[in-house]
């Protein structure tokens, strides 16, 4: 890490931080409809094989895409982590101060 102040790489930090919040947001409907395509793609695959459902390319495609949403909600979860991890080691750094409340100062 460079000797610049933490406080603007914190700030960087925050800013990182709501955009992700934001993109898993974003992606919770795929996390859930990637759950529903793993789950159902097994009972898809069978009637498939068995023969009660003909193969349709729109139908694979739409689990698939489920599924990748759901990859990239966990992506972004782990940068978020990694981000709000970097952001406290980094208020860590800073010489805090105490400030006194208004009715001490009195």
């Amino acid at each position: 890490m460079n000797d610049s102040d933490p406080r603007d790489e914190i700030v960087r930090l925050e800013a990182q931080i709501d955009e992700l919040a934001a993109r898993i947001e974003n992606c919770r409907k795929f996390i859930l409809a990637g759950r529903v395509a793993v789950a159902g793609g097994g009972v898809v695959l069978i009637a498939m094989l068995v023969g009660a459902i003909q193969f349709d390319p729109a139908l694979i495609a739409v689990a698939v895409t489920a599924v990748l949403g759901g990859i990239v909600a966990k992506e972004a979860m782990h940068e978020l982590t990694v981000a709000e991890a970097k952001r406290t080691a980094l208020i860590g750094q800073i010489d805090l101060r105490l400030v006194p409340n208004r009715d001490e100062l009195q």
